[in-house]
């Protein structure tokens, strides 16, 4: 690791919060109750309160509970009497429900926005928390009337639409288990995950629009339903105006009529939803949250890490098939208003995000770093054709930002703007590390481990470093981390996935950098890490010198180990339009990882690729292409349906296949 150059002592300050900000935010309230709560002198700087949080763990959590008044109908007995890794146990004995929490504020100001939609027309509309109770009680009760019952599942094929957060809260509020895809999804990857969890109702869209087209998928649910034997019934959501499948429930009926709300009292641990891993080389995991423990991790995360509360707007680009669009649903939570967008990233024009942040007076913009870095190769300027004064915070996640997008955010989107790169997980439906509204924003950096997140690199000895690369691990119990997995006997797949590296610790799989000023780079996955000559380096380090050259789009490099013990790493590029992959390019190419990266992560070819694959949720595919590159068939490399184009995994398999017959 020593050959991996390392960033400056010190990189540049690109943004510092004010006195008057630093005063203002939800953390340094919340800073002040507990030393006052427990006695202690006031914290010196926000380093100090992270390291209480991690040492006091049940006291902080508690505290967490307490400052933002959690209404536990029945108190727990205990906060957390068993820390171990895996199988520790919050609240036990606590009792109360998550959706009760999402509606507190229609109670006083039913009268405010709690959604603002938009689709590709790019004209808000507005479902007020008045608006939003009533359907969720009218909701909720008709389920009740159906026979859904406490631990049911509850299944949606759905769009970024308030019907998805409806649906939700109502499956809450009687104790039903919610679990979601986005009907870009087909069949077979929405059943790949549905059918494991074996719902009793699936809530569906007849289609959906997106870039300017609408996009039937009435087939698919069709077949979803014939395909769910567990289904008693289907609901039918007519976005595109088409009649309901014969036996269907029409989703306007369910949604009417006048119905006090009740929420059914759950265990601290009772399954909230199911979340799903990306799945592309089997069955994708399917991730159980409770109730509590993803209440008291959306509330400290949203309001002390993204400074969120009323008055504000959150809007986060997802997808339902994403966990940020839960995440999204937890701004609800700190009495924030959420901005819901149903449709394509880039249209109708490549600035569609901003203008969704500007239409919908956005305080609170989050996007992936894959926008943020295609807005600066496009050469947009935010700045000169939005208005985006409302905008105080723009997040970043879904891979590391480089530096480069750091620059652009400053130089061409909002100048003085709080940028908060986090990285976290489906796995805890949150953070590790991100944003802190009260330090300053250094280049190329996330700004501190989360509070409660007991996060370290460790060697490959399993010792903390500090200013080395190291395995990102948790070496606490984190609330919000899977109660368990569905259909997973004795746990043993929660196992593998997490502690079998570090026994009662949790390796999550990146590469980082905790360096000594507190602050977090992240380089990439660990699982798809490049070895050479000993020198470990994350992939993330890679791209971000081979996408800073113009003429790239974008790229994926891959490590191959071969029996004679050598190494192969290919590159693979996607030219710019209109660009061709010449010897001179080549030479560009190795010429910035040389000089940018490590001179031992020259690879050894760089090949043209009509494109990268990426899972459903935009991430970079490299494992199953590792496998296709090694002759693996494409079938037993990778599940087609996880990937948003099969065709692009075509052509890796086809080199695969060449470079074994030459071999």
């Amino acid at each position: 690791m020593s050959d991996v150059p390392r960033p400056p002592a010190v990189p540049e300050i690109l943004w510092q919060p004010s006195d008057e900000r630093v005063r203002a935010a939800r953390v340094t309230a919340f800073a002040d109750y507990v030393a006052t709560r427990h006695g202690l002198a006031p914290f010196a700087d926000y380093a100090a309160l992270w390291a209480w949080s991690v040492a006091e763990p049940e006291r902080f959590w508690s505290d967490v509970c307490d400052y933002f008044d959690v209404a536990f109908s029945t108190p727990p007995t205990a906060v957390l009497p068993d820390p171990a890794m895996p199988g520790a146990r919050w609240f036990p004995g606590g009792r109360l429900n998550y959706a009760e929490h999402a509606l507190r504020r229609a109670d006083t100001h039913p009268d405010e926005a709690a959604i603002v939609h938009l689709d590709e027309a790019l004209e808000p509309r507005t479902v007020t928390w008045g608006e939003l109770e009533r359907a969720v009680a009218a909701v909720a009760h008709h389920l009740d009337a159906l026979g859904v019952r406490r631990g049911d599942r509850v299944a949606g094929y759905l769009p970024n639409i308030p019907e998805a957060v409806v649906a939700l809260l109502a499956c809450a509020s009687v104790g039903a288990v919610w679990s979601s895809c986005a009907p870009d999804f087909g069949a077979r990857s929405a059943l790949d995950r549905l059918q494991q969890i074996e719902p009793v109702v699936l809530v569906a869209v007849d289609g959906y629009r997106y870039g300017g087209k609408e996009i039937d998928r009435r087939a698919e649910v069709a077949e979803l339903t014939r395909e769910l034997p567990t289904l008693r019934h289907t609901v039918h959501i007519p976005l595109l105006g088409t009649d309901a499948p014969e036996g269907a429930l029409l989703w306007d009926d369910l949604a009417k009529g006048d119905h006090a709300p009740a929420f059914a009292q759950v265990s601290f641990d009772h399954p909230l939803w199911i979340l799903y891993s990306s799945g592309t080389t089997g069955l994708p995991k399917a991730i159980v949250q409770g109730h509590g423990g993803i209440l008291v991790e959306h509330l400290k995360h949203n309001a002390l890490h993204l400074d969120l509360g009323p008055g504000d707007r959150f809007f986060w680009y997802t997808s339902t098939g994403w966990m940020m669009w839960n995440l999204l649903v937890g701004g609800l939570l700190v009495g924030a208003t959420v901005v819901l967008y149903d449709g394509s990233p880039g249209y109708p024009s490549p600035d569609a995000q901003w203008t969704v942040a500007e239409r919908s007076g956005a305080t609170v913009f989050g996007t992936s770093a894959a926008y943020v870095m295609a807005c600066g190769k496009r050469g947009l300027r935010p700045r000169d054709t939005h208005d985006l004064s409302r905008v105080r915070a723009v997040g970043t996640t879904g891979s590391p930002l480089p530096p480069d997008g750091f620059r652009w955010v400053y130089d061409a989107a909002v100048p003085d703007v709080w940028l908060a790169s986090v990285s976290g997980g489906t796995d805890v439906c949150s953070a590790f590390v991100g944003g802190v509204p009260t330090l300053p924003v250094h280049l190329g950096e996330l700004q501190a481990r989360l509070l409660g997140c007991a996060v370290e690199a460790w060697d490959e000895a399993g010792h903390p470093v500090v200013d080395e690369v190291g395995e990102l691990v948790i070496t606490a119990p984190m609330p919000s981390m899977p109660t368990r997995f569905w259909n997973d006997p004795d746990d043993a797949r929660y196992r593998a996935s997490y502690f079998d590296t570090y026994p009662g610790v949790w390796r999550h799989g990146d590469w980082i950098t905790l360096t000594s000023r507190g602050t977090v780079v992240v380089h990439g996955r660990s699982d798809s890490t490049l070895n050479r000559q000993g020198v470990r380096m994350g992939s993330a380090d890679i791209y971000e010198a081979v996408e800073r050259i113009p003429e790239i789009a974008e790229s994926l490099v891959v490590g191959i180990e071969q029996e004679d013990g050598g190494y192969w790493m290919p590159l693979f590029v996607v030219p710019a339009p209109g660009v061709e992959l010449d010897d001179a390019l080549r030479d560009r190419i190795n010429d910035a990882i040389r000089t940018q990266v490590s001179p031992r992560h020259v690879p050894d070819e760089i090949i043209a690729a009509p494109g990268v694959p990426h899972t459903l949720t935009g991430k970079r595919i490299e494992i199953p292409v590792k496998k296709l590159l090694q002759g693996r068939a494409l079938d037993e490399a990778v599940n087609p349906g996880s990937v948003d184009d099969v065709e692009i995994l075509r052509f890796y398999a086809r080199v695969g296949a060449e470079r074994m017959k030459r071999s």
